[in-house]
């Protein structure tokens, strides 16, 4: 009998700005609603891409294998695919957090 995996998971696209060689990782809600996410990792070598992932995987308790850099590979600015988590669950743990400038971090 052969078995193939399928997706049900819900899945979130984020658009987020990256500043690497943070102090501490931490993601920030924008006054515009955007996210940036502060990472302790250099941009060199794809160090920041990996902390990025591992951070997001940590944060939103997910495997590594579920988050994916979908564009932005060199530049802040990035697409990221999260599965395992809908937009909706997103919103919720960020509305969570109070303060406009909302944070949310992992050392």
């Amino acid at each position: 009998m052969n078995r193939q995996k399928s997706k049900t998971a819900d899945t979130c696209t984020l658009s987020v700005r990256i500043q690497p060689r943070a102090s501490k990782n931490e993601i920030s809600v924008m006054e515009d609603g955007g996210l940036k996410i502060r990472l302790t990792a250099p941009p060199v070598d794809g160090a920041a891409n990996e902390a990025l992932i591992r951070f997001l995987a940590d944060t939103f308790s997910v495997t590594r294998s579920q988050v994916e850099i979908v564009s932005g590979h060199t530049s802040k600015n990035k697409i990221v695919r999260i599965e395992g988590i809908s937009n909706g669950q997103l919103e919720e743990m960020l509305n969570r957090v109070p303060g406009r400038a909302k944070k949310l971090s992992h050392r």
